[in-house]
């Protein structure tokens, strides 16, 4: 991808900022969303949904069911993925300002 796509795209899906995308793919390692961009695809890692305890993949939320996360990060290379979380405690910060 080239940098003014990208560029495009952190300025629609900011740090910090809660979107939302529909559950496409589960995976041992996290969840896949899809977040109506033809390029780009959500993820959510194991590690980013709870802030205690074990979350296991039978926990994951069901396919095609639609999540709120907030934007944790990106993955600039051929996978054009943009890190979510949905940790209670990330999504307090993004909603309480």
């Amino acid at each position: 991808m080239n940098e003014g796509f990208w560029n495009e795209i952190k300025s629609k899906y900011q740090l910090g900022k809660l979107i939302y995308g529909k559950v496409e793919v589960h995976k041992p390692f996290g969840v896949f969303l899809d977040l109506g961009e033809p390029k780009v695809k959500g993820i959510i890692q194991i590690t980013d949904f709870v802030d205690t305890g074990a979350m296991t993949p039978e926990m994951y939320p069901e396919i095609g069911s639609f999540v709120g996360a907030v934007v944790v990060g990106y993955t600039e290379d051929n996978r054009n993925q943009i890190w979510l979380s949905v940790k209670p405690s990330v999504l307090q910060k993004s909603l309480v300002k």
